[in-house]
């Protein structure tokens, strides 16, 4: 059965941001995905952070990366340690391999919230932007562990070469 395409919804409600990702979620979403992250953070309201991947399939580095930046922007800038809900499986692996336990708080059973998200556009793909934003995607989660340095590492320099 083929994924469902990938969605990054949002809502805020009162300083709370929901990150709902949907199906199988993809580069194609980064850079709308990356300027709410910065309209985020420089809003004053700016309580917490909740990622709903319970609807997700499948989620790319590029998207992890933005994900464990958001984490790190939270603890540093907010103080703030990020919720991540996930039922799945094999979206658990992941974030457990990617060291996501020791960036977000993560918890396998939750009730979602009533919020009414709203979807991020795709937008328009500059070549340069995009190279720019998975690049500093994947040095992010190279900084997570040693793990991840090793497995991304040529990727990187690949795209600091080109």
């Amino acid at each position: 059965m083929p994924m469902k395409p990938g969605q990054i919804l949002v809502a805020d409600h009162e300083g709370v941001y929901v990150i709902k990702m949907i199906g199988d979620v993809r580069l194609t979403l980064c850079l709308s995905f990356d300027q709410f992250i910065d309209s985020m953070f420089s809003r004053d309201d700016f309580v917490s952070i909740l990622f709903d991947l319970t609807e997700a399939e499948a989620i790319d580095s590029t998207t992890l990366g933005l994900m464990a930046k958001i984490s790190i922007f939270a603890q540093e800038r907010r103080q703030v340690v990020p919720v991540v809900v996930s039922t799945n499986p094999s979206i658990n692996r992941l974030l457990e391999s990617m060291g996501f336990n020791d960036i977000f708080e993560i918890i396998h059973d939750f009730e979602a919230p009533t919020v009414t998200p709203q979807p991020l556009a795709a937008g328009e793909l500059d070549e340069n932007a995009v190279k720019s934003k998975v690049l500093e995607a994947h040095q992010v989660l190279m900084g997570l562990n040693e793990s991840n340095a090793e497995t991304f590492r040529d990727l990187v320099k690949t795209l600091e070469e080109s």
